[in-house]
């Protein structure tokens, strides 16, 4: 069937407003095939105004808004493209009509800064890629409050660089072609309408923006497989085969959940002959603890002090047992921690390594070392230093994998928890899984105050010469307004010698987690030195990524998951469930509040209670970021066979106390693997739940990860009953309801949901 698709000029405008105009007449119909994917159909446009309409069956609607009128000059007809300027904007216009779109692209033609306001939108409602994508009815209250006057950074908020609108029988998509120092800008007066408003800086040497329009189906899975075909048609999408096909590892991933591990002991309680301790601690070398409690270990005094009271007590108790393992745990990773009037009797291999001077050791060696030197003091008191801290590591991972959990992906959260214990990384890798380090490098501190280890930099010129300038002359403030954003442009000697050093002490990480780099929270540098776009801060920060992968043979994942870095990433937190305790004070400060996150501290070296503490959530932020009645898999659709996605850690599975069963059903629906973060004690605690889903998860997401996400379907009128697709014989329907519901005969039984695998079918129903 033949598609139609025209151009034609609103009858309206003046030939006198028109310098070089061909003519004012409507300009003949065109007729092309547009293919089968797409709906046949007509658009209009007026210069003047830039108001743009479309006809489909008969149906005409606005794709966008009128402009305040503008003086068109130079409008010209060459068949299939118009183009016409705005010379009191500096501003050029070209229309073309293609078979399946209409490619519209706005430039500017002056060198200094510009910006230009295109297109103004409003419908019945939007599909957005807000983190794994949101539809949002244009009149909903709660979303309405949200975006009241909201700006979002278009790179930063979108996850894949497209938006969608509803109109009364299609929708239009609008896929974006510049996505740089461009923002959306809501308006909720009536209605929620936006505008996309596109800067055009003095030092960026691209001067124009633009879309790809298209008409489709009202549904997610029409909308979403456009932009899928147009990421192939660029070149820009990359199926894990095919990765799995550069780095074998990234198999390591298909059906596996997602585990921080946390323990920093280098020795633990178990180790430890707790009433000889108390008897027989050397006064020396207790002292020695202390001084270095106190003057070498942040907020020390207090387990310097847990050393004094072993002293007064007839029974260790648990609270003194963990500062004292905390401080010793402390103290044997500090260089200083030698001191040869105490440690006077030193075994061949503690000589050996005392012979090759400290300042020499890394990191490994140098615990190592410490571990020696404080046995060779205690002796019998403590166990050998082999066995040190196993309970509350290996010990754990062995029992992880002993009960189901065939494939997990681990994440440490930070590297110096594989140099207290390169033993655990070794064993993981030893059981098949992949663990790899938290790492970052968007914030630097000045050097000799940092904070925290990834904002400290050997180069410590850096800080005065490569970090991030606004355009007012002022320095970007780093996370949290501490330091200041590090330009990556200038980074990558910085990133290959940490993750050299690092890897050189012989840590056997698989896997590599970059913070932010996958967030868009990119910039234009202003400083005169090295002036910089944010499309080269995209392109550093992909090239370091690409460092990982190609030079290390990392299985890389970052923190966002934008879909800039779809090549290269193998997975992605926070496209799920993004950050936002931030936005309520009850969440981020207010510790006497039932709904405060946690502090981001743990008494006994384990999992933060940030992370262990569960909570309720408001049902304002239920709705924005975890109901199921506003998200859509716009990520899965494009990306299911792609980028594995879970949440921000800090909202994994077991986080949210009231929504756990919702979060397993979402989990299987959207094939997302589970998130958890473990200790000893955590697992214990939780280890019957996470076993008996994760059987159920990984089973169906090693079918699901190699197949693309095909449909989408609202299957009840209250939108709790949904359905996914994957390939051509496998799909799930998830019962978000407190009803049993019916589907083709089967019976889901509330908060259930049945996954239909080929001929076989099964039903599961979360527990926890």
């Amino acid at each position: 069937m033949k598609k139609i698709l025209s151009i034609m000029l609103i009858a309206a405008i003046v030939t006198s407003v028109l310098v070089g105009c061909v003519n004012d007449k409507k300009i003949p119909i065109k007729e092309v095939n547009s293919g089968k994917d797409n709906v046949d159909f007509n658009f209009s446009v007026d210069p003047e105004t830039l108001a743009f309409e479309v006809e489909s069956n008969g149906i005409t609607e606005r794709a966008s808004e009128p402009l305040e009128k503008m003086k068109v000059s130079n409008l010209k007809d060459s068949g299939d493209t118009i183009t016409w300027t705005y010379l009191e904007k500096a501003i050029d216009v070209e229309i073309e009509k293609k078979d399946k779109y209409v490619d519209v692209t706005i430039k500017s033609n002056k060198d200094e800064d510009n910006m230009f306001a295109w297109p103004k939108v409003k419908g019945d409602g939007y599909m957005l890629p807000l983190n794994q994508g949101k539809h949002i009815p244009s009149n909903d209250p709660v979303w309405k409050d949200y975006l009241s006057e909201e700006k979002m950074k278009v790179i930063e908020a979108f996850s894949m660089q497209f938006f969608a609108v509803d109109k009364s029988a299609y929708s239009l998509v609008y896929i974006i072609k510049n996505p740089y120092n461009s923002e959306v800008v809501f308006n909720t007066e009536n209605d929620i309408e936006f505008t996309f408003n596109h800067e055009f800086p003095a030092i960026n040497k691209v001067k124009e923006y633009g879309f790809r329009i298209y008409v489709t189906e009202k549904n997610p899975a029409d909308v979403a497989k456009t932009y899928k075909k147009y990421l192939v048609e660029q070149g820009d999408f990359k199926s894990l085969a095919d990765k799995a096909k550069e780095n074998s590892e990234i198999e390591k991933l298909y059906g596996a959940p997602h585990a921080y591990f946390w323990d920093r002991t280098v020795i633990s309680e178990g180790n430890i002959k707790w009433a000889k301790l108390r008897d027989s601690f050397p006064e020396k070398l207790r002292l020695w603890i202390q001084e270095l409690l106190t003057t070498k270990v942040e907020d020390g005094s207090d387990l310097s002090s847990a050393f004094d009271d072993l002293n007064n007590l007839d029974y260790v108790d648990k609270y003194t047992k963990n500062r004292i393992v905390k401080g010793l745990s402390a103290v044997m990773q500090l260089k200083e921690f030698y001191n040869p009037e105490i440690f006077t009797e030193t075994d061949k291999e503690t000589q050996g390594l005392l012979n090759r001077k400290i300042e020499n050791l890394n990191p490994v060696e140098l615990i190592d070392l410490n571990k020696r030197l404080l046995k060779s003091v205690l002796g019998n008191v403590v166990d050998p230093i082999e066995k040190w801290a196993d309970a509350n590591t290996v010990d754990v991972i062995k029992d992880m994998k002993d009960s189901g959990l065939e494939n997990m992906w681990i994440g440490l959260d930070d590297w110096q928890e594989g140099f207290i214990k390169p033993e655990l990384v070794k064993e993981a890798e030893d059981l098949g899984y992949l663990i790899g380090t938290y790492d970052s490098y968007h914030s630097i501190h000045e050097p000799g105050k940092e904070k925290w280890e990834t904002a400290k930099f050997r180069d410590t010129s850096l800080y005065e010469n490569a970090t991030v300038t606004n355009k007012d002359g002022n320095k970007i403030e780093g996370f949290q307004g501490e330091g200041r954003k590090l330009n990556p442009t200038l980074a990558m000697p910085s990133v290959e010698e940490r993750i050299t050093s690092i890897l050189d002490t012989g840590l056997a990480f698989n896997s590599w987690f970059l913070d932010t780099d996958g967030t868009g929270e990119i910039y234009d540098d202003y400083s005169p030195e090295h002036i910089t776009t944010e499309k080269d801060d995209i392109q550093a920060r992909i090239k370091r990524m690409e460092y990982l992968q190609q030079e290390w043979d990392m299985v890389v994942g970052t923190e966002g998951g934008n879909d800039f870095a779809n090549k290269t990433i193998a997975f992605a937190h926070g496209i799920e469930t993004p950050a936002f305790s931030w936005m309520d004070e009850d969440m981020k400060t207010n510790k006497e509040s039932e709904y405060y996150v946690g502090r981001y501290y743990s008494s006994n070296g384990g999992v933060p209670e940030l992370f262990s503490k569960q909570i309720p959530v408001k049902d304002k932020y239920k709705k924005l970021f975890l109901d199921s009645n506003y998200t859509i898999p716009l990520y899965k659709l494009v990306y299911n066979d792609s980028v594995i996605t879970t949440y921000w850690w800090g909202w994994g599975t077991l986080k949210l106390e009231d929504e756990i069963s919702n979060r397993m059903l979402y989990e299987i629906l959207y094939n997302v693997p589970p998130l958890y973060h473990i200790d000893k004690n955590e697992w214990k605690k939780h280890k019957e739940t996470i076993v008996r889903h994760s059987k159920v998860w990984s089973n169906f997401s090693k079918k699901a990860i190699t197949e693309e996400m095909t449909d989408f379907k609202i299957i009840s009128d209250d939108r709790l009953v949904q359905m996914t697709e994957y390939g051509e014989t496998l799909s799930v329907v998830a019962n978000f309801s407190e009803d049993e519901f019916n589907y083709l005969g089967e019976t889901i039984p509330e908060k259930s949901l049945l996954i239909i695998d080929g001929k076989s079918k099964s039903i599961y129903t979360p527990k926890n």
